[in-house]
C-alpha cells in the first residue's frame, strides 16, 4: 500500500489571508489524491474552513492571551507525524515551533532571517506587490512538485455554508423586512490597509439606499459598531457591527448583490463566493490591490486618481490619498451591477 503523505498548511494570520490560501488544498488534492491535508489557523478563521471537501482536519493554534503557547503548539504538532509543512505566512515563532515539531520537509520563504529553519525555501519577495498574493501562495507548492498556473477561471474556494446557519440569516433578513437586492458596506479594515474615508462611504450609501432605493447593511467587529453606526443616514441602512460570528457572516455576503468595502476579509470571502465587489484601495505596493485585489473578475477596483510614486503609509497618511477618490463616477457601474445580478 502506498504511503499517505501527510501536510500541514499553516496560515496563521487574518481572514483574508486565509481564504487566498484555501485553494491550495484542492490543487494538492487534484496531484496527490492520497494526501491528507491539515490546515494550522486561527480560533476565529476556522470558520472558513468548515467542511471545506478538501481539508482532511483543522488545527487551531494554542494561544492564551494572545501569545503563542510553544510547548502546546509543538505537542499538537508532534502528534500528527507530518511529513511536509507549508509556512503560507511566515513569521520567526512559527517556524521555532515547527523546526522543534521536527517536521521532515518544512517548505517557506528563502528572504527572511531565520529562513535557515525551513529546509526547503522559495526565494520571492511579496512586500513589492509583484503577483497577487494567491500566486505567491501557490508558488509554495514548487516544493512538492506542482506547478499551477492560476487564473480566475480554475482558482475553487470551496467555502461551505451550513444549512442551520442559511436559515439564521434568513430569518434575520426576513425579521428586518430586508429586500431580495441588498448591498453589504464593510467601511473599516482593521488597520491593514488605509481606508476610504468615512465621508465618501456616507456619500454612496446614499446614492445605493435614496436612488436606487435599496437596503444597505453595515457589517464590521463589535469594535466598529460606532463607526458603523455614524454611517446610518436613513431607515434603509442596518449597522450589523458585531451581530454575526464568521460562519454567519459568510452566510449574509451569500445573500447579497454588491460587497463594498477597503481591502480586508469580507472582500475577499465575498469574491471566493462569486460576488460582485467594490474594493478602495492605496497605491502602496505591499497593499495593493495588485497583490490583495479580490481574486475575481467581477470586481471594481478604485485607487486614488494623485500621481505618486513609490507611496508609502506615511506618504498616503499626510496628504491623503484616498480623499482624492471621487464617489459619483461608481454611481453608474454600480447600477449596472444591480440591475446585471436581477
Amino acid at each position: 500500500m502506498k504511503k499517505v503523505e501527510n501536510i500541514l498548511l499553516v496560515r496563521t494570520d487574518r481572514i483574508g489571508d486565509v481564504v487566498l490560501s484555501l485553494p491550495l488544498a484542492k490543487i494538492i488534492k487534484q496531484k496527490y489524491p492520497n494526501f491528507k491535508i491539515t490546515f494550522l489557523v486561527k480560533e476565529y478563521t476556522k470558520g472558513l474552513l468548515s467542511n471545506h471537501p478538501y481539508i482532511d482536519n483543522i488545527l487551531i493554534l494554542k494561544e492564551k492571551s494572545r501569545k503563542i503557547l510553544f510547548k502546546e503548539n509543538i505537542g499538537q504538532l508532534k502528534k500528527y507525524s507530518f511529513d511536509n509543512c507549508i509556512i503560507v505566512n511566515p513569521t520567526l515563532k512559527m517556524a521555532i515551533i515547527l523546526f522543534l515539531s521536527k517536521i521532515k520537509n518544512r517548505i517557506g520563504s528563502g528572504y527572511r532571517w531565520y529562513s535557515f529553519l525551513f529546509n526547503k525555501k522559495i526565494y520571492e519577495h511579496r512586500k513589492y506587490g509583484e503577483k497577487h498574493e494567491l500566486e505567491f501562495n501557490i508558488n509554495l507548492l514548487k516544493e512538492i512538485n506542482i506547478d499551477f498556473q492560476p487564473t480566475y477561471k480554475n482558482i475553487d474556494f470551496d467555502i461551505q455554508i451550513e444549512e442551520k446557519t442559511k436559515h439564521l440569516i434568513e430569518k434575520f433578513l426576513k425579521d428586518f423586512s430586508i429586500k431580495n437586492k441588498f448591498v453589504i458596506v464593510h467601511p473599516g479594515s482593521g488597520g491593514s490597509a488605509i481606508d476610504l474615508p468615512l465621508p465618501k462611504y456616507s456619500e454612496l450609501i446614499k446614492y445605493l439606499t435614496e436612488e436606487l432605493n435599496l437596503s444597505v447593511l453595515l457589517t464590521g467587529l463589535e469594535n466598529e459598531k460606532i463607526l458603523c453606526n455614524s454611517l446610518v443616514n436613513n431607515n434603509n441602512v442596518i449597522n450589523c457591527a458585531g451581530l454575526f460570528n464568521l460562519q454567519q457572516l459568510i452566510a449574509l455576503i451569500n445573500k447579497c448583490k454588491l460587497l463594498i468595502s477597503n481591502s480586508t476579509g469580507p472582500i475577499h470571502i465575498a469574491a471566493a463566493l462569486g460576488k460582485y465587489v467594490i474594493g478602495f484601495y492605496p497605491k502602496i505596493k505591499a497593499c495593493s490591490s495588485n497583490r490583495w485585489g479580490p481574486y475575481t473578475d467581477k470586481k471594481i477596483i478604485v485607487v486614488p486618481p494623485i500621481n505618486c510614486s513609490n507611496c508609502t503609509r506615511k506618504q498616503c497618511e499626510k496628504i491623503k490619498c484616498m480623499e482624492t477618490i471621487e464617489i459619483v463616477p461608481l454611481f453608474d457601474k454600480i447600477k449596472n451591477i444591480i440591475e446585471f445580478t436581477n
